[in-house]
């Protein structure tokens, strides 16, 4: 079974068969991978796999109402967890950006309609040969990542915003020798 160059390790192989480049269309996982892509900044994906579920545990499921609630006192809790990355500003940025997620909703009826409405609500199916091929930003993910930080929004620069898109399935850049890149 052929998969994208990139799935070698047994984590990344195993988001890479279940999870990259599957279309999402539930807000609290849209909001996950937002903050999750937000956090890799300058790390490695594998990195932020490895403290997943204590992100989860950490931002209260990764529920944006909670979230956009947080005072000091859970940015200070935050740092001093060592199951996540330790960056303030991506650790505010998490809070920030759960309250522009909810201004979103309000406007959108939900964060899905918005994001999901930058294609139509179609997924776009790239045909690379290789990783190497795939792009770190695209006009579109230059577009979105443009209007996220009119709205406020932060860490959702066009590289992060690009791998949201994979990550979401906006994008299917599974490579054409990839058994997922079709189903």
């Amino acid at each position: 079974m052929k998969r994208c160059q990139w799935a070698q390790e047994p984590l990344m192989i195993e988001y890479h068969d279940k999870e990259w480049g599957i279309p999402i269309h539930d807000d609290l996982r849209l909001f996950e991978m937002l903050i999750l892509e937000g956090a890799q900044a300058g790390l490695s994906w594998s990195t932020i796999l490895k403290r997943r579920a204590t992100y989860r545990t950490a931002f209260d499921g990764f529920d944006p109402r909670k979230i956009a609630k947080y005072t000091e006192r859970d940015v200070k809790r935050l740092l001093v967890d060592a199951g996540i990355i330790r960056n303030k500003l991506k650790v505010r940025s998490a809070i920030n950006n759960a309250k522009r997620f909810l201004e979103v909703q309000k406007e959108f009826g939900s964060f899905d309609a918005y994001i999901w409405g930058f294609v139509g609500g179609i997924p776009i199916k790239n045909s690379f040969e290789n990783h190497f091929q795939i792009p770190a930003s695209t006009s579109l993910s230059d577009k979105i990542s443009e209007d996220l930080k009119s709205r406020g929004f932060s860490f959702v620069g066009t590289t992060i915003c690009y791998a949201f898109m994979q990550t979401v399935g906006i994008v299917n850049d599974h490579t054409v020798c990839c058994f997922r890149r079709h189903s």
